[in-house]
């Protein structure tokens, strides 16, 4: 089932280079999206996850759903489990990997690349993901697959992230010596 979210803010993204977490398991490509729990995108989102699970399971889905949550095998968070990032305290967190590059454009729908320097963490994004149900040896889950990436606005930066702005640079006239900058 296809969601897309708008304004969320972007936390942990590997948008441009898949790679393995820990050195484990294959490269993928990953983000997390921060929202505020009274968001009305926390229920669509919810529904959606009820929905893919009783798709999957049946009348089973609810039990299964409740014991999937306790465990934290969600896609859906609460960011408190990550007090220790920025953002995350208070927040709920999807969290969303794939195997092929996500889309990653622009406010106009241009594509962006690493070296624009967007989007970052803690900047403002819309996001397409796909829930799906997982049931197989690595257990029952119901997991988001990250399908594009599109920036919003900027916000302020997780880790220090996030490109200068041409504003924090002085105009320099021409024939100006650099030592007469300092």
């Amino acid at each position: 089932m296809k969601i897309k979210l708008a304004n969320v803010r972007l936390a942990f993204p590997v948008l441009f280079e898949a790679k393995t977490v820990n050195g484990e398991g294959k490269p993928a490509f990953s983000a997390s999206f921060l929202l505020d729990p009274a968001d009305p995108q926390v229920k669509t989102l919810n529904q959606g996850i009820e929905q893919v699970a009783k798709d999957k399971w049946g009348a089973k889905a609810d039990a299964i759903l409740k014991q999937m949550r306790a465990q934290d095998k969600v896609c859906l968070h609460d960011g408190d489990l990550k007090s220790n990032y920025d953002g995350f305290p208070g927040n709920l967190y999807l969290s969303s990997r794939a195997v092929t590059r996500p889309l990653v454009i622009d406010k106009d729908k241009s594509p962006l690349t690493e070296q624009d320097g967007k989007p970052y963490a803690g900047c403002y994004v819309n996001v397409s993901v796909e829930l799906w149900a997982q049931d197989n040896n690595y257990g029952k889950r119901v997991n988001a697959s990250l399908r594009g990436v599109q920036f919003l606005r900027d916000g302020d930066a997780f880790a220090g992230g996030g490109a200068a702005s041409e504003d924090e640079f002085d105009d320099i006239a021409e024939g100006t010596e650099a030592g007469d900058l300092v």
